[in-house]
């Protein structure tokens, strides 16, 4: 999970490129049997631009409109009737944007939905090396401890995202230097604990249940650190 690169210190765009590029190794990397050898140029083919034609796609890529930031976002939340951002988290979202003029709360809001799906493959991975450049510190402590309590009790905790419902900003305020943002997840997931044996403890591999959660992401506006992290996360009451 363009105009975008201007607003490289918005939307965990250092932690995506990352997760990107080691996906791209994955394949890049490894042959599939499958790669078309090599086009061998002529030895006396002349290399020659058609200016022409060159001339028509500049001015194809001129007449095309700027790509907006609402393009970035997944196309569940392009297709929502409800607002990206509460009416009473617009006032904070402002004031962000008058500290900071390259935020985008629809790009922050995109790189957000990528981080929840990351943070959540992290912690079923138990890869605590991601964890602890995403999360603060209280956050990673709580996710770490949980973590190494799978591990001891000799049980493995199996989720799958099986979609992204609705992600919305429902609280936003700008202390000092940190800006803070609370993006509100309704997902669906499957979730299993099963013992040393592969017995199920909990859950049911053949259903889904819809849950929602309230992320909290900080920022020092004022660093070079373009990464949001995770600072708390909470279960709110619907």
């Amino acid at each position: 999970m363009s105009q975008g690169i201007s607003y490289i210190d918005i939307i965990f765009l250092a932690l995506v490129a990352g997760f990107l590029i080691l996906r791209l190794r994955s394949v890049l990397g490894r042959r599939t049997g499958n790669e078309k050898p090599p086009m061998q140029r002529p030895q006396d083919e002349d290399v020659v631009v058609d200016l022409a034609t060159r001339r028509r796609a500049d001015q194809d890529d001129a007449a095309r409109p700027a790509r907006s930031s609402t393009d970035e976002l997944p196309l569940f939340l392009r297709r929502s009737t409800e607002p990206l951002v509460a009416p009473e988290a617009m006032g904070g979202v402002m004031a962000i944007k008058a500290a900071d003029p390259a935020f985008d709360e629809n790009r922050f809001l995109a790189g957000s939905v990528a981080a929840f799906e990351m943070i959540l493959n992290a912690y079923v991975q138990g890869d605590t090396k991601m964890l602890r450049s995403l999360l603060a510190d209280e956050v990673y402590r709580q996710f770490a401890e949980a973590i190494k309590g799978f591990a001891d009790r000799g049980e493995k905790l199996e989720t799958e995202l099986i979609g992204m419902r609705a992600a919305s900003i429902t609280s936003a305020r700008l202390d000092g230097r940190n800006a803070f943002l609370t993006v509100r997840f309704v997902t669906e997931q499957m979730i299993v604990v099963r013992d040393r044996s592969g017995a199920i403890l909990e859950g049911d591999p053949s259903r889904f249940e819809q849950l929602v959660d309230a992320w909290t992401f900080s920022r020092d506006i004022a660093s070079r650190d373009p990464n949001w992290r995770l600072v708390t996360t909470t279960t709110p009451e619907e």
